[in-house]
């Protein structure tokens, strides 16, 4: 889960308006610019097939959770072509997540139905037949003939629903099948699972207010081949709230961070593990500031401790 940009997100917004007025640096341009420029989002590899992936996505927890009719559904598709002009790729739901899912279709359906997206859903019942029942929905809801990840949302009823994922993935129905949880309770059952090298896909909780994942579970993915997807990049909103009032320090211009989101999203990113992750948001202002984290310098592993250190200080 993954809403990130709440009413506790105040000085991201403060410092979204200072940036308006403030000149940038090359390094630190915003994602609008880098994109004028011919500089394109950094990919990664998924590493079972070595297909790219940008390493900044989109959750839509929350954000996205809009029923028919909404008049917010108008920001959201707007946000949604603007990650998807600037190379965003993976856009991440749930049927946990309300009216998420349905969104997504209609608005890529809005904009013609053309946006090259990487379509991830999840399974979130009990039951082989009730879970048959939802990604069939899904898939409707999300207007996909074939969903290119499906994964088993925290791991409920994880076996009745693994044999469906392998059936309908060698039936050509899903591309990729992984597993999910947003909670470090969790991450010894993750880490057996990911021991079987039979998922394609992780996805878990990894932050600089919650990094207990690059103990034992990043490394171990890179080792298992296992591309990582991070869910709750800004901890909840919890990182803007620790961060706020204060200024960026001078050195994370280096860095290619013009903003705390970026700063925060730059240093999840840069773990080598790392595929992709995926803040939520249906602002076009806050899309593309999440986006600018993708493009540039990244932190090598001396700026990510000096990064985690300054954090650890505020």
């Amino acid at each position: 889960m993954n809403n990130d940009h709440d009413p506790r997100s105040l000085s991201r917004r403060r410092v979204l308006r200072a940036l308006g007025a403030a000149p940038l640096g090359a390094l630190a341009m915003s994602a609008g610019r880098a994109a004028a420029a011919g500089t394109t989002l950094v990919t990664r590899p998924i590493p079972r097939t070595g297909e790219p992936m940008p390493i900044v996505g989109l959750g839509t927890y929350i954000a996205f959770d809009l029923a028919p009719g909404d008049p917010a559904l108008a920001e959201a598709q707007a946000a949604l072509k603007l990650f998807s002009d600037l190379g965003g790729r993976m856009v991440d739901s749930s049927p946990m997540y309300g009216h998420a899912e349905t969104a997504v279709g209609d608005a890529v359906a809005a904009l013609g139905g053309k946006l090259p997206l990487f379509y991830a859903t999840k399974v979130w019942t009990s039951g082989r037949e009730a879970g048959i029942r939802q990604m069939e929905a899904s898939m409707q809801r999300m207007r996909v003939e074939r969903m290119d990840l499906m994964q088993v949302h925290n791991l409920l009823d994880l076996d009745t629903h693994a044999r469906t994922l392998r059936e309908w993935k060698r039936a050509g129905r899903l591309r990729y099948i992984g597993i999910t949880h947003y909670h470090s309770g969790a991450y010894r059952e993750l880490a057996k699972l990911l021991k079987t090298r039979e998922w394609d896909f992780v996805q878990l909780n990894y932050s600089l207010a919650e990094p207990e994942a690059e103990r034992e579970l990043l490394p171990l993915a890179a080792d298992t081949g296992t591309a990582v997807i991070v869910n709750r990049p800004y901890a909840q909103g919890a990182l803007f709230s620790r961060t706020r009032g204060k200024p960026l320090p001078d050195w994370a211009a280096e860095l290619g961070c013009a903003s705390w989101a970026q700063f925060f999203l730059k240093w999840i990113v840069s773990h080598p593990a790392v595929t992709c992750a995926i803040p939520g948001t249906r602002r076009s202002d806050h899309m593309r500031d999440n986006l600018a984290a993708g493009v540039g310098p990244l932190p090598d592993a001396a700026a990510r401790r000096r990064m985690a250190q300054h954090f650890e200080r505020l």
